[in-house]
């Protein structure tokens, strides 16, 4: 592990190296949480069904000393470890698996199946990492737990569900996170990626991920026989032309040069091959950074789905469901910039980088919206010789939500336990006036 810095300076820099964990600590955490990072693999539970998942971690953060409270929100955790005078920290983990059938071939594998909110069987997968990120916040409870004289003021460990519904941040926040419990300073969160190799962090000052929106729009018809289509008005044709109208919107309705994603990502018509159902369903994700952008594609989404089914003479105007929505995160610009020393102190200088916003999004802005400064990154999680062979030909590696997603555990476990312990021992060293100062300017 690098642990020097040449253009600090000298007092400064002694200070920040002295936040960062020592191998010897993150090597023994590493050690004492890779079984549970397995065992949580092998188990994964979905949105709002995280009772093993909570209950696990609840044991290991009682064990390490905290003071932990189940049940907030619904599955969520809080643990509380106070250590006299200073700020409060928050660090947030998730909870929550998807369902995806799990196609890695690792020994470890999940096999695991459980019913959705609709009732239907569904296989359940870790595909987005919250496995490693759980595990990396009991190592730096167990760190942070043993070697208390590296920091004073309240560390806050959040076990947050629902983050895949992008619900569960809110459900904590009304069961009453902030006030039930010390509302904290700055809150803190990490997410592993292939974006990066593992071993090395990202840093976004500023918009961290994009706002996000999901749809469900169902299209009306009359249904008949296949073989004669002249006695229906088809819903999949209009659902067909629907979905290459959407397409349009970020081509030639948004600005040039501003982001923009707008996917369909289930159809849902139909029972078999010669019927002409009554209706078809569509489920999309749109993604934007700016709030103008969001609300033009939203409103564009909505033209179209009602044009489309006029144009076809459907019975009656679709029904457009806007059932989920997160705003985006957006990290303090100056807050971001003071913690790459620390991480830089952890990890070595080039494994730290400044990276642009991504497209991605949770529900992390929820607590930043509560007004606690918010500071999330980057991990890397692909395997650094498998990164390197897929830039140089031009590949990708699976993204996160994919049936073969899987972190290189080992070095990315190792770096998210030495990255969150050097920016919490950095932000429980600070004065809580500072920490105010450097925090003040708004969210835009």
């Amino acid at each position: 592990m690098i642990r020097s810095i040449i253009l600090l300076p000298f007092c400064l820099a002694t200070i920040v190296l002295a936040q960062a964990p020592t191998r010897q600590e993150v090597d023994a955490a590493y050690n004492d949480t890779h079984g549970l990072y397995i065992e949580i693999h092998k188990n994964p539970e979905l949105s709002g069904q995280e009772v093993k998942t909570a209950e696990r971690l609840a044991g290991r953060l009682r064990s390490a000393g905290f003071d932990v409270t189940e049940h907030v929100g619904g599955t969520g955790i809080v643990a509380i470890l106070k250590n006299g005078p200073g700020p409060a920290i928050m660090l947030r983990t998730e909870l929550d698996a998807l369902p995806v059938e799990e196609k890695t071939g690792l020994p470890y594998a999940s096999t695991a199946h459980a019913k959705d909110p609709e009732g239907h069987d569904v296989p359940v997968m870790h595909a987005c990492g919250h496995d490693l990120h759980m595990a990396a916040l009991v190592g730096t409870a167990e760190i942070m737990a043993r070697d208390r004289d590296t920091w004073h003021g309240t560390l806050m460990l959040i076990g947050q569900p629902a983050e895949e519904t992008i619900s569960g941040a809110e459900g904590m926040v009304k069961d009453g996170l902030f006030t039930r419990f010390p509302k904290p300073d700055v809150a803190v969160a990490l997410h592993v990626y292939n974006a990066l190799p593992a071993g090395m962090v990202a840093i976004a000052p500023g918009v961290m991920n994009a706002n996000a929106d999901s749809l469900r729009i169902v299209i009306y018809g009359r249904g008949g026989h296949g073989a004669a289509p002249q006695t229906t008005i088809d819903p999949i044709v209009i659902a067909a032309r629907t979905i290459l109208s959407l397409q349009s919107i970020v081509s030639r309705e948004v600005a040039p040069g501003e982001m923009a994603v707008v996917t369909v990502g289930y159809v849902h018509a139909g029972t078999k091959n010669n019927i002409i159902p009554d209706e078809a369903e569509l489920g999309l994700t749109v993604r934007t950074y700016k709030q103008n952008v969001r609300q033009q594609v939203l409103a564009a989404i909505t033209r179209i789905t009602k044009a489309e089914a006029a144009a076809a003479g459907a019975p009656k105007e679709p029904t457009i469901e806007h059932y989920e929505s997160t705003d985006l995160v957006y990290n303090n610009p100056a807050l971001a910039e003071r913690m790459k020393a620390p991480l830089e102190a952890a990890l070595g200088k080039n494994n730290v980088v400044i990276s642009p916003p991504i497209t991605g999004s949770e529900d992390f802005s929820v607590f930043v919206e509560q007004g606690v400064p918010g500071f999330y990154f980057g991990l890397g999680g692909a395997d650094p010789q498998k990164f390197a062979e897929a830039r140089a030909a031009g590949t990708q590696l699976p993204s996160n939500h994919s049936p073969l997603f899987a972190p290189d555990v080992d070095p990315a476990l190792h770096a998210a336990i030495a990255s969150e312990v050097a920016v919490l021992r950095a932000l429980l060293n600070m004065p809580v006036d500072e920490l105010h100062a450097l925090t003040a300017a708004p969210h835009p």
